[in-house]
């Protein structure tokens, strides 16, 4: 068993994620999609982790590997329960995957497809706890607890989900999500199908949630003005890999690795004065396919830095060899301690600005 820091809810050690590739008439196994490669991060009790990056940079794969709503091929993911035993969540089996969930849930994307529309709403938030052999008395009670928490009318409780609004229907997701009372939430891009108003309402909610209930939560976007609104700190993934990861506003402001200058410049400020303008055109903006590379039988995919192809600080190095993570701004006899960290084998001579 892994001994977590006291104040650490959640670690995250070389998770993989291999889709196997098929062919043929008998579906033979001809290679594999590698969706995350060797992916680690650690989050601390009460606070927020934001995981960004393109689509299809492998995200989604890594919330719900956290959660076994997928399998993981390799890696260990430690988890703290709310009775303070510790669990390798990629090794559970069975009933320890159900009892481990509940301290642990999800808050999908997509308000409308994320609830039956045959349900109405006290049967959506109580299902986890009928789930659990709650009687009907304290469902209901539970319920209207629940619906208060979140800023909806507990009178409402009988209704469908077609007699609210997206942002309405976010709220009785999150509700749902908190019937349980779980001390780790992952939130899978929860505003994104939401208006920018809308957006702000439930970012505030999550925000006054976490503060009043002692949440965790990883948060995965790719809108950074959100990330930078909502999390404490943050983990940028490209092509299945964490390219970089450090608190919010070091990251945001004085980026180590190459893309994280490029996602930030592609969402710049309105100012033509600011500091990473003078170095905008050095950043490759080519538009290239992202998705997670394919292994192929009896093949393995280039070596090197995946990024190496769009990087315009990019050298031989980059394009034979594997950058693995290293500490980042700090003297080598403090590398062990650093929470910021970046996977890139120029990053200490590199001059990038942040936003």
């Amino acid at each position: 068993m892994a001994e977590l820091a006291a104040d650490t809810i959640l670690r995250v050690e070389g998770l993989k994620k291999h889709f196997p590739v098929r062919r043929g008439l008998l579906q033979r196994v001809v290679g594999s999609v590698k969706a995350v490669e060797d992916v680690s991060f650690s989050v601390q009790k009460g606070r927020t982790l934001g995981l960004v990056g393109e689509s299809g940079c492998g995200k989604t794969t890594t919330g719900r590997m956290i959660l076994r709503a997928l399998d993981p091929t390799a890696g260990q993911i430690w988890f703290r329960r709310s009775d303070g035993e510790v669990v390798d969540v990629a090794s559970l089996r069975g009933a320890e995957v159900k009892e481990a969930r509940r301290d642990m849930q999800m808050i999908f994307q997509d308000p409308y497809a994320s609830l039956n529309p045959r349900m109405p709403v006290m049967d959506l938030i109580s299902e986890p706890l009928r789930a659990r052999r709650w009687s009907a008395v304290d469902c209901e009670r539970r319920v209207t607890e629940l619906m208060e928490q979140v800023g909806l009318d507990p009178r409402m409780i009988r209704r469908y989900p077609h007699a609210f609004s997206g942002g309405q229907r976010q709220r009785i997701g999150i509700a749902r999500a908190l019937a349980l009372k779980p001390s780790l939430i992952v939130a899978d891009e929860p505003v994104s199908a939401l208006d920018v108003s809308v957006q702000a309402q439930i970012l505030n909610l999550l925000q006054e949630l976490q503060a009043d209930l002692g949440l965790t939560l990883v948060f995965i976007a790719h809108d950074l003005s959100v990330v930078r609104y909502l999390c404490d700190h943050v983990a940028v993934m490209y092509m299945g890999r964490i390219v970089e990861q450090g608190e919010t506003e070091e990251l945001f402001t004085a980026p180590k690795h190459p893309y994280t200058a490029t996602l930030l410049h592609a969402a710049p400020t309105p100012d033509p004065h600011a500091p990473w303008m003078e170095d905008i055109d050095e950043v490759e903006s080519e538009a290239e396919d992202t998705a997670a590379p394919v292994a192929m039988e009896g093949e393995t995919t280039n070596e090197g830095c995946a990024f190496a192809s769009r990087c315009a600080h990019a050298t031989d190095i980059c394009r034979q060899e594997t950058p693995m993570p290293t500490a980042a701004g700090v003297p080598d006899d403090r590398a062990e301690e650093a929470r910021h960290r970046v996977a890139c084998h120029h990053a200490r001579e590199l001059e990038l600005h942040g936003v």
